[in-house]
Formats: structure tokens, C-alpha cells, sequence
């Protein structure tokens, strides 16, 4: 199997990891912070605060569309479209980085400009 020389990564987890340089061949591998996997941005300490903030930044970005382009703010009118496009970028592997007070947050937004 070949590598792709300009994808391949090393992304070093744990405090005492001793972050020793990988080679294949004469070629050094790459060593990074942060990496995408799956659609799921993951750092060196497993932390998911940069995907709470990806996927809060999407969805305020398309509520902010369909505030503009809807002219009722009524629930019945607003929900389906938040449903249909709005929680989708939510929920995407949200079993891997669960984002409990993201998404909250997200729900109170969308219900504070809603009538009735």
C-alpha cells in the first residue's frame, strides 16, 4: 500500500508521550495538533472544545439563513426548517464528542426569536 505523503500525520495523545519522529523509509512523518477523522476534529488531548465550536459556529450560520429568508417567526414555520437543517450538523457523530452544553445553548437560541 502506498502512502500519500501530503495526508499522512502523527498525532501525538497523552502528557508523557515522548513524541518520537516516525519514518517510512527516508521520509519524516508530519506531527500535528489537531486532525479531522471522519468528519470529527480531534486534538492531542482528546479534547472536542474545536468541534463544539465548528459545529455551533454551522449551525448558528444556517439558523442565521433561515431567520433572513423566512418571514414568520412563528414555531409552526421556523421548527421544520431548523429540523431539517439544522440538527443534522448537530448530530453528526455526536456519540464520539457529545456537545451537551453546545447544543443547548444552540436550542435556546433558536427558541428565544420564535412567537407562540
Amino acid at each position: 500500500m502506498k502512502f500519500n505523503k501530503g495526508k499522512r500525520r502523527v498525532l501525538h495523545l497523552g502528557r508523557n508521550n515522548p513524541m518520537h519522529q516516525y519514518r517510512l523509509g527516508v521520509d519524516l512523518w508530519g506531527s500535528s495538533s489537531v486532525e479531522k477523522d471522519l468528519g470529527v476534529l480531534v486534538d492531542n488531548k482528546l479534547s472536542m472544545s474545536q468541534q463544539c465550536a465548528l459545529m455551533a459556529k454551522a449551525a448558528n450560520g444556517i439558523l442565521g439563513c433561515i431567520q433572513k429568508s423566512v418571514a414568520s417567526r412563528s414555531r409552526e414555520v421556523i421548527l421544520p426548517f431548523c429540523s431539517a437543517l439544522v440538527r443534522p450538523h448537530l448530530e453528526y457523530c455526536v456519540q464520539f464528542w457529545a456537545p451537551q452544553f453546545k447544543t443547548e445553548s444552540y436550542q435556546r437560541e433558536s427558541s428565544r426569536g420564535l412567537r407562540g
